[in-house]
């Protein structure tokens, strides 16, 4: 979910499986997470929101609001970011971007959510993360953990961003994973994050490795410390390829927790 678009996906896996539980790894401590076990807005001590209608680098369409319950909220136990067909400002449908800068930043760890994807031609539905201290991209880095576009329903893309690999040169380093259900169950997207590479996994398969080969700034800004993002995003130059179909709003992306885990010393 970068600065631009994105429009090459690496090698295909299937994978389908029935929504996983967590299971707990005794040789890491939990630093942070959101279980969602309350209700009302998002968690002012843990969230900020991007806000603005300006199309985030990616010409999408959406309004990102804050604060506005209709956009975000947490019920029975799940986030809930829902995109909605309605006139805001100066667009045509609203949604939510959910951030941990300013507030939590971490340098290396697993990254584990539990998440149920929207469908339907038009959503974008992305977990990723970006630098604290980001100054330029794709020189400070990116890492998609997931990112869903409606109009491929199941294909979940995992990929990193760097000075030297990006998809503006044709050098970006991504894979899918076919999860049918995607959009019906729940499932966990994690991803392991250490000093030598980043593994990311859906239900313990792992489908996508990017190691710092080379170990410079150009190809790993992977060692500082990166901020959450869990945004819904309507159209774009990735989402909105196949254009958007105005008849699935709204549409509602579930995430059941956000979890952190470090190993411990």
């Amino acid at each position: 979910m970068k600065s631009f678009g994105k429009f090459f996906i690496g090698g295909i896996l299937f994978f389908s499986i029935s929504g996983c539980k967590s299971r707990s790894d005794s040789g890491k401590n939990l630093i942070w997470s959101d279980e969602f076990n309350y209700k009302g807005l998002p968690d002012s001590s843990k969230w900020n929101y991007d806000v603005g209608g300006h199309g985030f680098g990616n010409n999408e369409a959406q309004f990102y609001t804050q604060d506005r319950l209709e956009n975000a909220r947490v019920e029975n136990g799940n986030l809930i970011i829902e995109a909605r067909k309605e006139n805001w400002e100066k667009s045509q449908y609203t949604s939510a971007r959910l951030l941990t800068k300013g507030k939590f930043s971490f340098q290396y760890g697993t990254v584990e959510v539990r998440a149920k994807l929207p469908k339907g031609r038009g959503t974008w539905p992305a977990i990723w993360m970006m630098s604290e201290n980001m100054e330029k991209w794709p020189d400070d880095g990116e890492l998609d953990i997931m990112e869903h576009v409606g109009f491929n329903p199941g294909f979940i893309h995992a990929s990193v961003h760097t000075k030297r690999y990006n998809h503006i040169h044709g050098t970006q380093k991504t894979d899918t994973l076919i999860v049918k259900d995607a959009s019906e169950k729940f499932h966990i997207y994690k991803a392991d994050w250490t000093p030598e590479k980043i593994d990311v996994y859906i239900d313990n398969q792992k489908f996508f490795t990017y190691e710092n080969k080379e170990n410079t700034d150009e190809s790993w800004p992977f060692d500082r410390p990166y901020f959450i993002i869990l945004n819904l995003a309507v159209g774009g130059f990735w989402g909105g390829k196949e254009g958007i179909d105005d008849t699935v709003f709204p549409q509602k992306y579930y995430i059941d927790y956000v979890r952190v885990y470090q190993n411990r010393k």
